[in-house]
């Protein structure tokens, strides 16, 4: 990485967008959409099969109005934090939500402790400060929480931050793997599970 560098080590310019206007206004319209194919949407409930343990306290980061939970396992609590209301409000799975601009404040709203399991379901690339959000997540998890960010290669190239559109999928890889460790996560692995002939599914998981 070369360039002017942030107190990170990251190049600064790595962070900026096409669009810098405000975020509201872009998600102010309400997108019921998916953002990767049902077969890769399918891997990454799977994955979450096995991620979520039965009963957890669960924060769906960034979230829409689906969290591509597995449906027969049961959590104690599903929160919901957003950019559009009425695409939280229409998530049946969440037990409360709120809409929240980490790019505006990268602190979650959430005490510490308050959940066991973070996701950040292929969103990770409009972040425009990510190690100040991942240091709140893990001051928001319990001591022996986890998170997990998906990625896809699917973005909105105008609120994408450069880097995402710059570098390749190992090196998107490694620089999420890079946020977490510089927020304090350990155990951090990366898993692949990229269904065939669909969009690719690269997993990065980080425990505190």
């Amino acid at each position: 990485m070369t360039g002017s560098h942030s107190e990170s080590g990251i190049p600064a310019h790595f962070f900026s967008r096409a669009d810098e206007s405000p975020d509201e206004n872009f998600y102010a319209a309400p997108r019921f959409v998916t953002h990767i194919d049902e077969a890769t949407i399918t891997s990454l409930t799977r994955f979450y099969r096995e991620f979520l343990p039965d009963g957890a306290r669960v924060l769906d980061l960034m979230s829409s109005w689906i969290s591509h939970l597995p449906p027969e396992k049961q959590f104690s609590r599903v929160s919901g934090l957003g950019m559009n209301a009425q695409e939280l409000a229409a998530n049946p799975r969440l037990d409360d939500y709120c809409v929240h601009n980490l790019n505006r404040d990268p602190d979650l709203p959430y005490p510490p402790g308050e959940f066991d399991r973070v996701l950040i379901a292929v969103s990770v690339q409009y972040l425009i400060r990510p190690i100040e959000v991942m240091t709140s997540i893990h001051e928001t998890l319990s001591d022996a929480g986890a998170v997990c960010i998906a990625m896809s290669h699917r973005l909105f190239p105008t609120k994408a931050v450069a880097a995402f559109q710059s570098i390749s999928a190992e090196d998107r890889v490694r620089l999420v793997s890079h946020y977490l460790e510089a927020a304090g996560f350990s155990e951090i692995a990366c898993h692949d599970r990229s269904p065939p002939h669909a969009d690719p599914l690269w997993l990065v998981v980080g425990w505190c």
